[in-house]
């Protein structure tokens, strides 16, 4: 997404022709998309986007069962699940 952001801020300041990045190459100023789909392609082809979903959804899953738990007593607050 960095990548994404940055390469919107080179766009705009070539079209406006501001600063330095006026004279710099539309290659230059392009290259940050396709850095982006890189990225995209490799987290996408490696796990590491479904990796990352599927740890956020486990400690979801985790905080609603301690809250329960303690919401019915039966967990007390030194036996939390980190």
């Amino acid at each position: 997404m960095y990548f994404v952001g940055l390469g919107l801020v080179l766009l705009v300041m070539k079209y406006m022709e501001f600063g330095p990045v006026a004279n710099l190459s539309w290659w230059w100023v392009l290259s940050p998309f396709a850095l982006a789909v890189a990225w995209w392609s490799w987290a996408d082809s490696s796990g590491y986007t479904k990796k990352r979903a599927m740890e956020k959804e486990i400690k979801r899953k985790n905080d609603r069962i301690d809250a329960n738990r303690e919401n019915i007593g039966t967990l007390s607050k030194s036996r939390k699940r980190k």
